[in-house]
């Protein structure tokens, strides 16, 4: 099937010959599955196309993801009138064309048994033409990215789907992370009432956790460890079905889990693909060990599936982006040729009278590597005409190579980017890195100017990593060596290096994860790194928030990405540091 793939190193069917078991057996598929938002015609056809094939392999039990039928996250689609109801009707369309005799777990939105006006998050059994029965989420997030409040009513009850047999504790995603001390909840919702737990005392004999859970570094981890618990503490096996693909600025990794009943794990689906398989949970299988990518390997797979999945899904199949020499657009580059093809990825190569000759150079050597297309387009000459033009009473002219004069560079850059995109209909890409737009390193309609902030969410450290690893696994030169061991340069004054302005990136990168990615206060990273650097860095960090609310959509990687899931005001003094507002 299109866009299905699967891994010879593990079977699609895991197969228990012994007769000890064979009332309990129940084969059940998990479908990794990559809706798109909104689609519910293209996500009901895929839905169906994948049961079919789960089916077809001796599946009994088909487990899609949460929200599959709209995909997640809808946001206000859920609040336009008459989008949940046509979910309803696509869900009821669904179970009329599902083979009879299998059995469907799918999430979606629903009204089906809510108070007036009010929706759920729901998880529906579909059997034999019809919704058999429903399961409402009740822990409903609204931290970080999450605002599900905002949409819908929670579960006033919990109770097991009871299908061939078996007690099914069906719930959806957030129900599984109750009590989590990392959930940035101020208060704990329901505290009384667990989801899991409350399944369990009802005599769950398997939990199916039915998720929409965002890609974040090592969280295939957190997540294996927190179901782990739930086995134990019910001595009952859990499936776990987690979305993949992109939507707007957050990318879903897949990673589905399945545990036995002392919370070992027996299986994994792979990362960043969309996948089925079938599976049973009894004693006996052997555990095996998670497998989880590398930092970099994951951060490159992540970036990759995120920026197809938001090109393809908002219709562009060509992207456009400036090629420096520099470590970011050569990474931006090499992500796009793997995301989109290196036939449709289309670089300009934009010197100025201050950018080096091996610039040039190496960035043709990079779209060689490549094989994508690739122009030099040179800017003196449009450079100039502003000089000449003496605009505003002589700005540029009274200070040559001045900060006015550089980002004039950088927009004229942008200009030129933006131009081949509206041309040809190409995604134009900006390339900046969070470490820079942390501290406002960085240009308005200059080197910010794009649909897409690839690299918004990496820090300059992961930049580099990430190319090492490029050129690692390739075991050739992809990114020539002198990209990745020369002195960052934004080559828009004469023998202009980022360190002249920045703390060395190092250290910048180690503060703004205390300031950022912890949310610690000045004195707390001032036990670790001087203080000065560290008020530098803050003073920053709050005064370009006006620049980072004006960047293109990006991918969000880490626990606090600039975007929607950090909330910071712009007109705004206080800046800490010892417990005072400064200054």
């Amino acid at each position: 099937m299109a866009g299905l793939q699967r891994q010879s190193a593990w079977p699609n069917r895991i197969e228990f010959n012994s007769v000890e078991y064979k009332e309990q057996t129940m084969q059940t598929g998990l479908v990794q599955f990559n809706p798109t938002v909104g689609d519910l015609e293209g996500n009901c056809r895929k839905i169906l196309e994948h049961a079919e094939t789960a089916a077809a392999q001796g599946a009994e039990l088909v487990v899609f993801p949460e929200l599959a039928v709209c995909g997640y996250p809808p946001k206000d689609l859920l609040l336009r009138s008459g989008f949940v109801s046509a979910c309803d009707r696509a869900v009821e369309a669904v179970a009329r064309a599902l083979p009879p005799a299998l059995g469907v777990l799918v999430g979606h939105p629903t009204h089906r048994g809510q108070p007036s006006g009010c929706q759920a998050n729901a998880a529906s059994l579909l059997h034999q033409g019809r919704i058999l029965a429903t399961a409402g989420k009740r822990l409903l997030p609204n931290y970080d990215v999450f605002d599900e409040r905002r949409y819908f009513h929670p579960a006033e009850t919990i109770r097991p789907l009871e299908f061939r047999g078996r007690k099914l504790g069906v719930h959806i995603c957030e129900d599984a992370w109750f009590g989590q001390p990392d959930t940035f909840y101020h208060v704990q919702p329901d505290a009384e009432r667990d989801p899991v737990a409350e399944l369990i005392s009802q005599g769950a004999d398997l939990l199916v956790n039915l998720s929409a859970s965002p890609f974040e570094i090592n969280k295939v981890a957190r997540r294996r460890d927190l179901l782990a618990r739930h086995c134990r503490s019910g001595n009952v096996g859990c499936v776990f079905v987690n979305q993949v693909g992109g939507n707007d600025d957050l990318v879903f990794d897949g990673s589905s889990l399945v545990l036995n009943a002392r919370g070992e794990l027996v299986e994994q689906l792979d990362a960043f693909v969309e996948q089925v398989r079938i599976v049973d949970v009894q004693p006996g299988v052997p555990a095996r060990a998670l497998q989880m990518a590398s930092r970099p390997r994951q951060l490159l797979d992540a970036l990759v599936l995120g920026l197809r999945d938001y090109a393809w899904k908002s219709g562009f199949r060509d992207c456009v982006l400036g090629l420096s020499g520099g470590i970011d657009s050569a990474v931006a580059c090499c992500l796009a040729a793997r995301a989109l093809g290196p036939q449709r990825v289309h670089a300009l190569m934009m010197p100025s009278r201050y950018s080096s000759a091996h610039s040039v150079a190496d960035s043709i050597a990079l779209a060689e590597q490549l094989g994508i297309d690739a122009g030099v387009v040179p800017i003196d000459e449009i450079h100039r005409a502003y000089e000449q033009a003496n605009l505003i009473g002589g700005d540029l002219s009274s200070q040559p190579a001045g900060l006015a004069d550089q980002n004039l560079q950088a927009r004229i850059r942008g200009a030129l980017v933006m131009v081949r995109s509206n041309r040809h209909g190409w995604l134009p890409l900006a390339t900046g890195n969070k470490s820079e737009l942390a501290v406002g390193y960085c240009t308005l309609y200059g080197d910010m100017a794009g649909g897409f902030a690839v690299l918004c969410d990496v820090f300059k450290k992961d930049v580099y990593a990430i190319a090492r690893h490029i050129n690692e696994e390739a075991g050739r030169e992809i990114i020539p060596a002198n990209i990745i061991e020369k002195a960052p340069s934004a080559e828009l004054a004469p023998n202009q290096f980022d360190q002249d302005s920045l703390p060395p990136y190092d250290l910048l990168d180690a503060i703004l994860e205390g300031l950022v990615e912890r949310e610690q206060s000045a004195d707390e990273v001032s036990r670790d790194f001087p203080a000065e650097t560290v008020r530098w860095v803050l003073q920053k960090l709050d005064r370009n928030e006006f620049k980072r609310r004006q960047m293109p959509p990006g991918i969000k990687l880490t626990r606090r990405a600039f975007g929607s899931g950090r909330r910071m005001p712009m007109a705004a003094r206080y800046t800490q540091f010892n417990g005072f507002p400064t200054e």
